[in-house]
């Protein structure tokens, strides 16, 4: 797919740059001094249409023409100011949706004085969203879904898709992450822990759920920044076989595992799940399944069951859409896989629970939401990411993709925040495993 507002990767080879294809004619006070033009003007006045059946929270835009308000400020719901730079945000819209939104917003056309807030408003006025995604945007739609058909996860998809994400730059990602460098969703048993305690509470929590002792063998599917296999190894002194098919995190994590004397216990693999071989006493996986793709899950699942042994256990972590919008998820694209996760997916429960019975002889054994804890996990990441502009500038990423990560982590911040999304710790056993329900006193 080529539009407007295409974001690729630049041409760096060390740290890929992401930047907007579009030709700007005049500097932003010209853009901002400016009216619409008709077609924008019709373009906005179906926006206004729309954003009018607001009934929770308010919206009030402004634009060089003039200023609208929608919906109604009440207490606990966000009032929100959204300041137009560019009328093209319209034609943005209207062609194109909610993806749309998002890359005018890279793209400066629009600000917004709180960007989670204006995600909590469209995510609570569910009507309105689907209605952003109607009318010409249909053929912006199949257009988005031809260019994720592309981005299939077969091995090389995979290997493609990853890199896309995972190898941007380890030094980049160590601007946001705390020490522990987990990139997934922590866990806040008391309110005043920092980042880092929630990160090593979670992981302790992944390693008691599994009853990870010294006899254990435990497979991780993607390694991330090695943090789960050295926090394992160390703590609950099992060994601990690790892969992933980042370049980048491989090498850190192989790095890291030295640096920590752990190469008896850890060895880190370069390997796709696809081709793991041997079985384990455990296995654990988190948050990598979104990026297996639900035509993948099938053998995902098969090859976890292969894996492990009779007696085995699987921890599987992974964000969840709600089951009564899996299907339409499924039929849509969204800015997340179009801009920053191109081939991934959200499961749901149900959708996680059916492959299971239908692909393993496993069952649960027990299942924790911990997606609220999400929304404060990215929100501590934003104010990482946003006090350290000069050094992701340093690094030589462009101010458009500063705007795309900030609207990434405040579109994803909102959603949990609204309970859109879940986060989810589902324990699996083998037939043959023979252990206590989790958190029973014994």
């Amino acid at each position: 797919m080529t539009n407007g507002h295409a974001l690729t990767r630049g041409t760096t080879p060390r740290i890929p740059e992401l930047h907007v294809q579009r030709a700007q004619a005049h500097d932003e006070a010209q853009r901002a001094a400016r009216g619409a033009s008709f077609l924008e003007r019709v373009a906005r006045s179906a926006l206004h249409a729309r954003l009018a059946r607001i009934t929770w929270g308010r919206i009030e835009l402004r634009d060089a023409d003039g200023e609208w308000s929608f919906g109604v400020a009440t207490e606990g719901a966000p009032d929100v100011h959204v300041d137009v730079r560019d009328a093209s945000l319209y034609l943005d819209v209207a062609a194109r949706g909610t993806v749309g939104a998002g890359e005018a917003y890279v793209a400066g056309a629009w600000t917004c004085d709180d960007l989670v807030g204006i995600v909590r408003v469209f995510v609570r006025n569910r009507a309105v969203l689907d209605s952003m995604e109607r009318g010409v945007a249909r053929a912006g739609a199949w257009a988005l879904k031809l260019w994720h058909s592309r981005r299939d996860n077969t091995r090389a998809g995979s290997r493609s898709n990853i890199a896309h994400h995972y190898d941007l730059g380890n030094e980049f990602y160590g601007l946001f992450l705390d020490s522990t460098r987990m990139y997934s969703c922590a866990w806040w048993p008391r309110p005043k822990m920092t980042l880092e305690e929630a990160q090593l509470a979670r992981l302790d929590r992944i390693c008691d759920k599994l009853e990870l002792g010294p006899r254990d063998h435990l497979l991780e599917i993607g390694t991330g920044w090695g943090g789960l296999a050295v926090h394992a190894a160390r703590t609950r002194g099992c060994r601990v076989t690790t892969t992933t098919i980042s370049k980048e995190q491989h090498a850190f994590a192989v790095e890291r595992v030295r640096a920590e004397g752990l190469e008896g216990r850890v060895e880190v693999l370069l390997s796709d799940y696809r081709d793991l071989q041997g079985t384990y006493d455990k296995l654990v996986s988190i948050e990598m399944i979104e990026a297996v793709g639900e035509r993948w899950l099938d053998t995902y699942f098969e090859r976890c069951d292969a894996l492990l042994r009779p007696n085995g256990l699987l921890l599987l972590q992974s964000i969840t859409i709600r089951d009564q919008h899996y299907e339409q998820a499924l039929r849509a694209v969204d800015f997340i896989q179009r801009h920053v996760f191109p081939g991934s997916f959200m499961p749901s429960i149900a959708a996680l629970s059916e492959r299971v019975a239908r692909k393993t002889d496993m069952t649960i054994a027990h299942l924790e939401d911990i997606g609220p804890h999400y929304a404060r996990t990215l929100r501590e990441w934003r104010e990482r990411f946003l006090a350290r502009r000069e050094d992701v500038k340093a690094l030589r990423y462009s101010d458009e993709f500063q705007r795309m990560w900030e609207f990434y982590l405040a579109y994803c911040e909102g959603r949990f925040e609204e309970r859109a999304l879940g986060d989810v710790q589902v324990l699996l056993q083998k037939p043959l495993a023979r252990r206590a329900p989790f958190g029973a006193v014994s």
